[in-house]
């Protein structure tokens, strides 16, 4: 694999050594990759983690699989932030699949909405592009991602860069949310995911919308 950053894939849960490795750290970057978007119905396939180092690791669910006890250590760590985009979906997937509620949280997402509201497009690409001057690869997002033990170089490239820059965003975010007064509106919201997410996997997923 002709990667420029530090990348080690795992089957099945992190290895002891790459879990102490991570328990190190403040911060987490945290993404899923999944068959689809219908929790109950498209598996889990892969779970990527990254450090404030960049150090990326891939782990490889299982079809069937329902625990992974390394990860959901680290997950359910309280000192360390895991940072998502778009955090809703993926704490339900984790939930659902693995078992594990993760917390404390940061959604890059929720925080783009609240803070960018000179922007209409808040989705990963436009704001590691706006924020970070950077132009990601979003060519293999839709990939047959239960195919794990044949994965490409362009979709490990794909699931590494979904965390990799999470932990930058998060310090731009914060910034300007802290300079816009609006970090403590941003803290509310993700007080309520745990709710939202309760929802969801309950089947009540319009339950604000009006009608």
């Amino acid at each position: 694999m002709d990667l420029d950053f530090p990348l080690e894939c795992f089957d099945y849960d992190l290895s002891p050594t790459a879990l102490a490795h991570f328990l190190n750290a403040d911060q987490l970057a945290v993404d899923t990759e999944t068959m689809g978007l219908n929790i109950p119905r498209d598996r889990l396939c892969l779970v990527q983690v990254c450090d404030p180092e960049g150090q990326v690791a891939v782990v490889k669910i299982g079809r069937g699989q329902k625990e992974a006890p390394h990860l959901q250590q680290l997950l359910e760590h309280p000192r360390i932030t895991k940072i998502f985009h778009y955090a809703r979906f993926d704490l339900a997937t984790l939930r659902y699949h693995l078992g594990i509620r993760v917390h404390p949280v940061f959604c890059t997402k929720i925080a783009s909405k609240i803070a960018r509201t000179y922007s209409p497009r808040h989705g990963l690409k436009d704001l590691v592009l706006d924020l970070l001057g950077v132009e990601i690869d979003k060519s293999a997002q839709s990939s047959d991602w239960g195919n794990a033990t044949a994965l490409r170089e362009d979709q490990l490239r794909y699931a590494a860069n979904d965390v990799r820059y999470l932990i930058p965003l998060r310090q731009q975010l914060t910034a300007m949310l802290k300079r816009e007064e609006r970090f403590e509106l941003v803290q509310t919201a993700l007080s309520c995911l745990p709710a939202i997410v309760d929802l969801d996997l309950a089947g009540y997923t319009q339950v604000f919308e009006h009608g």
